[in-house]
């Protein structure tokens, strides 16, 4: 006969209600705050958060106080980046806590998938969480539920209030008005209207960095002699990278005109940033400020950017010679080599960079530092001598460039042209809503007026460009010219007159030919 099976009941020890009340006779407890962003009376309330959970934890008898973590100047849309909420963590699941304390979901996290995760893997660990407004305890049966309602809540909330952000942002860039990262950026501050105003005493920074790269200086060498000045990036850095001076030359900020919205947030979650591509539009706004350099200085720049990037050898800012001599039997350039380096005869020399990597050597000679710059003061000083020709000579050219009203008519012809198709494609659009129409036929003219009109964009920029690129040929004779007369006859070398002098040197056999910037040439021979 079988045995009747009997069930005995054993009560739980631990309920949702012990469990959170009795767990240990002495719980130890964190506070957690965070504010998301670092303005004065946020900061109040960051202090604020810490003072009111430091004195809600002593003055509980059943908890034993570890600290307060908190987040300053933090979004809670993601963990990461959150130093002392992953800190917090850290400490949870090495056995350090038992009981968070946190005002509420929001404060938490508002991404429900993190918030959810992040509670899961505390509640493995025997770490529960109180969130404070919500009256949750995580360790009670019905608070995962709970948390991912508020949390889903909380996430809607932060969705709803990036779109207002960006809605107020676009309504701005609309508006035209103009804001800037002034922490991190060089020339200016906001003024008591709003504005950007000007920092003179970083402003003459920005004219320097300018004017050196219009003399022919390259962005690496301008790096380095702000960095060996003490000057400060915009960053508050002591070391200036060839990329932050770039940066400064293409900001169309430092002409007094913004280009709004090159970026926009692509995803609310992760804060993620993305650069405008056409995805949106973007909006070009003239004088909206005060300029630091001239439009007219500022065009310059991008036109010496253009020619300096076409230029088959890039330049270099390890030495002033670097990517500036070359051989004539090879075209090769030049480059520095160290002679008996470990001997008391240790020379440097510069000679063809391809002269053994051929079988047929080239025959051009290698030239040492000081060879080259007394090369460089007789050549100066015969295009000196000579410089009231010169000046003659261009005269006629430099009438030349001056006169765009060719290009000036090509644009206003392409410019209508450009308000025709535009116009055209609205119509065709308009046409299409009204009215039933082969959807292929009017794809096929719709693109078809599109690619016209991209075509129109396209000969538009390089005009302006061209025009560009005229005036600033035209303005680089012009300063080569007042160089020259300003210089007068050398007796030593001059490295910043190199700069703004010499475009290149062709190294023969005999001779060294001096092309100079924008103008003629001048030959002399090596002996």
């Amino acid at each position: 006969m079988i045995a009747e099976r009997t069930v005995t009941k054993i009560p739980p020890t631990i309920t949702p209600i012990t469990q959170t009340l009795q767990r240990k006779a002495k719980r130890n407890t964190a506070g957690y705050g965070r504010v998301s962003t670092d303005e004065d009376e946020q900061l109040n309330s960051y202090q604020a958060q810490i003072d009111y959970y430091t004195r809600m934890i002593q003055e509980n008898p059943d908890w034993n106080f570890c600290g307060v973590y908190a987040d300053e100047g933090i979004s809670g849309t993601r963990t990461k980046g959150r130093e002392q909420f992953n800190r917090m963590i850290e400490d949870a699941i090495a056995g350090k806590l038992d009981l968070i304390i946190t005002k509420s979901v929001s404060r938490f996290a508002r991404n429900t998938v993190d918030s959810l995760q992040t509670i899961r893997k505390l509640k493995e660990a025997g770490c529960e969480v109180y969130f404070e407004k919500e009256n949750i305890w995580t360790f009670d049966g019905k608070g995962e539920l709970l948390l991912t309602i508020m949390s889903s809540l909380a996430q809607e909330e932060s969705r709803s209030l990036s779109e207002n952000i960006t809605w107020g942002q676009r309504r701005r860039f609309e508006a035209g008005k103009v804001t800037m990262p002034y922490k991190r950026f060089l020339g200016y501050e906001k003024g008591a209207d709003g504005l950007p105003q000007i920092v003179e005493a970083e402003a003459k920074t920005v004219r320097l960095i300018f004017a050196l790269y219009l003399q022919g200086r390259p962005e690496g060498a301008i790096a380095k002699l702000l960095t060996a000045k003490g000057v400060l990036t915009p960053g508050g850095k002591a070391i200036w990278q060839d990329s932050t001076v770039r940066s400064i030359l293409q900001n169309e900020k430092y002409a007094g005109n913004a280009t709004l919205q090159k970026t926009f947030c692509a995803d609310f979650l992760e804060k993620r940033m993305v650069k405008n591509e056409g995805q949106l539009p973007k909006f070009y706004v003239e004088n909206s400020h005060p300029g630091i350099v001239t439009a007219e200085e500022f065009d310059l720049v991008q036109a010496e950017m253009r020619r300096r990037k076409a230029a088959p050898v890039r330049q270099s800012s390890v030495h002033c010679f670097s990517a500036k001599i070359f051989c004539a039997e090879c075209s090769g350039a030049y480059g520095s080599k160290v002679w008996h380096s470990t001997s008391p005869h240790r020379k440097v020399v510069w000679q063809c960079n391809k002269k053994y990597k051929d079988q047929t050597r080239c025959q051009t000679p290698h030239l040492d530092e000081e060879r080259i710059k007394t090369l460089y003061i007789k050549a100066f000083n015969l295009i000196y001598s000579d410089r009231a020709q010169l000046a003659e000579d261009y005269e006629i050219f430099l009438d030349e460039l001056a006169d765009a009203s060719d290009l000036y008519r090509q644009e206003a012809a392409l410019a209508e042209e450009c308000d025709g198709l535009a116009a055209l494609a609205a119509k065709t659009i308009d046409e299409n809503a009204r009215t039933a129409q082969d959807q292929d036929a009017f794809w096929e003219r719709y693109n078809g007026l599109v690619a016209r009109h991209e075509a129109a964009q396209e000969k538009l920029t390089a005009i302006a460009d061209e025009r560009m690129d005229r005036k600033a040929k035209r303005d680089a004779i012009l300063r080569f010219l007042a160089d020259l007369e300003q210089a007068g006859p050398l007796a030593e070398f001059n490295e910043a007159l190199w700069h703004a002098t010499v475009e290149s040197v062709t190294i023969g056999q005999r001779e060294a030919t001096f092309k100079w910037r924008e103008c003629s040439e001048t030959t002399i021979p090596l002996r």
